[in-house]
């Protein structure tokens, strides 16, 4: 595998940003891992950060790129700050950024597929909210999605936080203001409800939470929102709080889980 820090020029952004891309490579003499290496395009993961953290975390926490290694896969970790993955009230436009530019960009630099099939997006916490909402928003482009400990109940979410003073709050107002999240293109619950109603291919779904982890109510929700709706969706509720041993984990399940094509 090679791994790689790029530091590039987002017009969206106005302002140079960062991703690390992890990229197969096949191998025969390497000790200790089992690289593989399709021909053609490659099929990529977009792998979304938290909100304390950055576009290196996922391969600092985690074995992401020895995982990745047998299946062939390219990985694409960007960096959003704070964001919610949204174009912010007052900040950065970080939905514009992440839907539509990062993808040109990444596809510019790197051999990966622009195939729906081939394309995917998870992420943790902040990420999981992101990966799903960008998944449900453009279908299109995505075969499938993973949410790990994601905030799912954003627009409840958003309220209890806005009611206490401290730093996630002020953060999260520079984001969204004073914007109402429910029935919003923020709001996962509402962009289900149109897109089954759109008839549009739904991506696979994929959800995975602790049950001591302080967002187990939303994901609770979530899951029962999916039965009541008969959303398909692949979850896994085990004993585990919000943190890396979980994550590194549950990564490892995604990964076997997406329909990667080995041609």
């Amino acid at each position: 595998m090679a791994l790689i820090k790029c530091d590039f020029f987002s017009e969206v952004l106005t302002i140079s940003t960062s991703m690390t891309v992890i990229l197969p490579e096949e191998t025969s003499t390497q000790i200790g891992l089992k690289n593989n290496r399709n021909e053609g395009k490659i099929p990529t993961l977009y792998l979304l950060h938290g909100f304390s953290d950055d576009h290196t975390i996922w391969s600092r926490r985690t074995s992401i790129e020895r995982y990745a290694a047998e299946y062939g896969i390219a990985v694409v970790m960007p960096q959003v700050d704070h964001s919610f993955y949204a174009d912010m009230e007052y900040g950065k436009q970080y939905w514009t950024f992440i839907s539509e530019e990062l993808p040109k960009i990444a596809r510019s630099f790197f051999p990966l597929s622009a195939k729906r099939e081939d394309n995917f997006v998870a992420g943790l916490s902040m990420g999981g909210y992101g990966a799903f909402k960008w998944a449900l928003r453009k279908p299109q482009d995505f075969a499938a999605a993973a949410s790990l400990s994601g905030v799912l109940d954003i627009a409840n979410h958003v309220n209890s936080v806005h009611q206490e003073e401290s730093p996630i709050s002020s953060a999260l107002f520079h984001v969204y203001g004073d914007s109402t999240l429910k029935n919003s293109e923020e709001d996962l619950f509402y962009l289900i409800r149109q897109l089954q109603k759109s008839g549009e291919p739904i991506p696979m779904l994929f959800q995975a939470c602790g049950t001591e982890d302080f967002l187990w109510e939303d994901n609770k929700k979530f899951h029962q929102f999916a039965q009541e709706t008969n959303l398909p969706l692949t979850h896994t509720f085990t004993n585990g709080t919000h943190e890396w041993g979980y994550w590194d984990e549950k990564i490892q399940e995604v990964l076997a889980w997406l329909p990667i094509s080995r041609s």
